[in-house]
């Protein structure tokens, strides 16, 4: 009950059928706050706390990891999205 809560949660947000506003978010929590977050219509990392806006600059200085989160657009949620979609698309 007096520890400490970290968690990393990611998602994909869509409205449209043809994927074409998909948004890919990244957090990173810690005791309930989002501390970091990369949000792919920003295309980088934001620091909400000291610690957050430190690691931030960090992996914003890090090409190969930013091409791989802005990659999941496509990689992660699009063609999840697409599998989804197929299965719904065939059971109606």
């Amino acid at each position: 009950a007096h520890g400490y809560y970290y968690s990393r949660w990611n998602k994909c947000i869509h409205s449209t059928r043809d994927f074409s506003d998909m948004v890919y978010i990244d957090n990173y929590i810690f005791n309930k706050d989002v501390f970091i977050q990369f949000n792919s219509t920003v295309g980088e990392y934001v620091g909400y706390t000291e610690l957050g806006v430190f690691n931030a600059r960090r992996f914003n200085n890090d090409p190969n990891l930013l091409q791989q989160e802005r990659a999941e657009v496509e990689t992660y949620c699009k063609h999840n999205a697409e599998i989804r979609q197929a299965a719904i698309a065939d059971k109606t």
